[in-house]
């Protein structure tokens, strides 16, 4: 059978969910892991390992799929690990792909699997903790493998596992992003060898409703880039501020200056911007105007040409304001990740699988995420769907948990079967929808 086009496959017809005979034994299955996935958790979270170190992570992975009989290469992006399952039918190649490295937090609280490892991070001890979510992540995704491992012989294509190192980059000595893990994989060719049809992702939530699963189609999270700004005046005595250039008093003008971007220049009725200034370090001494400034930051946007006028925005401001004070601004942008972008086609087509997992009631649209996600590297290469299943505990509201990246993080595990459930459902879902559909 010649395969389908991604094109062909959204023109085709699709059925509902429940048309799969495969769904009815991935949610007997799917129930059956639940302590398995939790336990899984639990290990990971007090084992954490920063980006390009998950050498113990992907060790446990990498033992697990070949149990299972797949076919497995690591070392993929340093600590990467991925797992090819071939199924008894042809049709389309799924990747899924799950982030592995925790984070440089240090665990608060009381937790009997709470991190107690310590490391290094940018030339400071930190401790280690999964403050994201990542733990999880990995098990519902060994889950998953689990499950339609068992199912090899029925499966109509080929599952591509993507066990992913560093999604939240990695540094230089300078605090300087290099790369993600996401980027380098697909340098490497993890979409290709078999080729990937189409990927799926998800990624936990703690502040939004245990067990719910949220989408977004378009630009779903921010593309992000590193501001950094360097403002050379001229030194001066404190007490005769006209004899030097004040660098101090250029840089307050530029972070007042940068507001207007957002507030004048992003057309914020289309799409949201964020220009935020991080740091600011300049001077030693309280009656000494010195000789230069630095200021260091975040961008945030939603679209190519958005992207593109913010930058050089911040660059004529900051350039500008400061030959205004008689000084000098060198601006260096890096360039992080793009947007993460959700074919809205192929959200279309699948949603109907999720509402079918979970109920239309708890499968719900949010608005786009400020935050930034290097899923979309692989979203650049092939079509691809990234959601959010909800962890907040039931007894909390929103703005009495604790955010990502912070010490006291804190998932709810008892929907983690809602994703094991999804992820496996999507896949033999859109491999139904890659089959020739019988003449009447």
């Amino acid at each position: 059978m010649k395969k389908l086009t991604f094109i062909a496959l959204l023109a085709a017809p699709f059925f509902a969910s429940a048309q799969s005979s495969l769904k009815p034994v991935i949610a007997q299955k799917v129930d059956a892991l639940k302590d398995k996935v939790i336990a899984w958790r639990r290990d990971f979270h007090e084992h954490p390992e920063l980006g390009n170190q998950e050498v113990r992570t992907a060790g446990i992975v990498a033992a697990h799929l070949r149990s299972l009989g797949i076919e497995v290469q690591e070392k993929v992006g340093y600590t990467g690990v991925v797992g090819v399952l071939k199924g008894g039918k042809p049709g389309p190649v799924v990747a899924l792909r799950a982030d592995m490295d925790g984070l440089p937090v240090t665990e608060r609280g009381s937790l009997p699997f709470k991190s107690q490892v310590t490391a290094e991070f940018n030339g400071q001890k930190t401790g280690v903790m999964h403050a994201c979510g990542h733990d999880s992540h990995v098990a519902i995704l060994m889950a998953v493998a689990e499950i339609l491992a068992s199912e090899k012989a029925n499966l109509a294509g080929t599952v591509k596992f993507i066990f992913q190192p560093a999604e939240e980059g990695v540094y230089n000595d300078k605090g300087e992003m290099i790369l993600s893990g996401a980027e380098l994989m697909v340098k490497e060719g993890v979409l290709e060898n078999p080729k990937v049809d189409v990927i799926f992702g998800l990624h936990i939530a703690a502040g939004s409703d245990n067990g719910v699963l949220e989408y977004k189609p378009g630009a779903t999270m921010a593309a992000v880039d590193q501001l950094d700004i360097k403002v050379k005046g001229k030194q001066a005595h404190g007490a005769s501020p006209w004899t030097g250039i004040d660098p101090i008093v250029i840089s307050s003008q530029i972070v007042m200056g940068l507001q207007t971007i957002v507030s004048r220049s992003v057309n914020i009725t289309e799409d949201p911007a964020i220009v935020t200034v991080g740091a600011i370090h300049s001077g030693i001494r309280q009656n000494i105007i010195p000789e230069s400034s630095h200021m260091i930051g975040t961008i945030r946007t939603f679209g190519v040409e958005q992207r593109q006028m913010v930058h050089q925005r911040i660059k004529d401001i900051a350039t500008n304001i400061a030959e205004s004070g008689g000084g000098k601004a060198e601006v260096t942008i890096g360039t992080g990740y793009p947007v993460t972008y959700n074919n809205p086609q192929l959200v279309e087509k699948m949603l109907p699988t999720l509402q079918g997992v979970n109920g239309k009631e708890r499968v719900r649209t949010v608005a786009a995420h400020t935050g930034a996600e290097d899923f979309s590297f692989f979203q650049q290469k092939v079509p691809g769907f990234f959601f959010f299943l909800g962890a907040r505990p039931d007894n909390k509201k929103a703005d009495e948990v604790a955010g990502h990246h912070t010490p006291d993080f804190h998932l709810d595990e008892g929907h983690f079967q809602v994703g094991v459930k999804a992820l496996s459902s999507l896949v033999v879902d859109y491999m139904d929808m890659a089959q020739p559909k019988k003449k009447k």
